[in-house]
């Protein structure tokens, strides 16, 4: 008796366990673009730190990714479970501070693009303050870390929301695990290219592969400063779409209005397929532009009246 119970039970978590591998599969596959926008802001996040901290800031900003996920995955499963209907809102609430802060970032280096060159005493003060900058980019690339793990964490449980409450658990922290190392082990090795050029770069010797690793070394650290403007402006993208696209996934009118957009620009020859794809991306983009624009306005109003 004990041994048939104890074969049932076997039994049952395998049962799970091919569930919970079925699920992170699909769950991985609907979060990977979330996965690709939340890889380019992270990495553009730790840009203007110094290269000696480049590692510990990654590290610093991974554990309050973890820390996130570990609020996020219990309030997804208890929100699901409850109150479901305050998942949308939620998460729209997000995807406003998504398209507010990346127009904030747009706006800021606009504006303090011709700032005059520091000083003596400017700079030693910038050098003590160092830590305050380190603080303030990891706070920001947290914050900014929580709006995509929510949507990731909402999109898996989306996936899952059929199955047994054990599956949605597993998966969820299954996904939550892995788009977090996945995640910041990439930014830490994307941030630390131009180190790796330099390495190879200096590598001594006059055989065949040292030289053709020199050269190699010598286009990654030339390639190093384009590679992380070129994140800057992606992460930058990528917040507005993201953000975007979830408030127009919210909005099921203006939805309805880029997905007719997509159609209409399908049956153009030769381009329509690649524009049919491009088109909602790109309408989510714009949308969230002006919902930024909008946010800082009345963000700056409210300053203004609250001084």
């Amino acid at each position: 008796m004990a041994g048939a119970s104890l074969l049932t039970l076997l039994d049952d978590i395998a049962a799970i366990l091919d569930d919970v591998a079925l699920m992170s599969k699909v769950a991985a596959r609907k979060t990977a673009g979330v996965l690709g926008d939340d890889l380019a802001l992270n990495a553009q996040q730790v840009s203007g730190v110094n290269a000696d901290r480049e590692l510990p800031v990654v590290w610093a900003v991974a554990k309050g990714s973890l820390r996130n996920k570990c609020i996020l995955v219990p309030a997804a499963l208890l929100i699901s479970a409850f109150i479901p209907w305050a998942v949308t809102p939620l998460l729209m609430f997000g995807g406003l501070f998504l398209c507010y802060e990346g127009f904030e970032k747009v706006y800021h280096s606009l504006t303090h693009k011709h700032e005059p060159a520091m000083s003596q005493s400017e700079m030693a003060k910038a050098a003590e303050d160092l830590k305050a900058f380190e603080k303030q980019k990891v706070a920001g690339a947290i914050r900014t870390d929580f709006v995509l793990s929510a949507e990731i964490i909402a999109i898996t449980l989306g996936v899952v929301a059929e199955s047994s409450f054990m599956t949605q658990v597993v998966t969820l922290a299954i996904i939550a695990v892995l788009m977090t190392v996945g995640v910041y082990g990439l930014v830490a090795g994307i941030v630390k290219l131009d180190d790796a050029g330099l390495y190879l770069s200096q590598r001594q010797g006059d055989g065949l592969l040292r030289r053709l690793g020199r050269k190699l070394g010598g286009g990654l650290v030339n390639a190093a400063p384009y590679l992380m403007r070129g994140l800057t402006v992606v992460g930058t993208i990528a917040m507005f779409m993201v953000g975007g696209g979830i408030l127009t996934h919210g909005i099921h009118q203006i939805a309805e209005v880029f997905e007719q957009a997509a159609h209409w620009v399908a049956g153009l020859t030769i381009v329509g397929p690649v524009l049919a794809w491009m088109t909602p991306s790109l309408l989510n983009a714009l949308f969230g532009v002006l919902v930024g624009a909008v946010a800082l306005v009345v963000m700056s109003l409210i300053g203004r009246l609250r001084n």
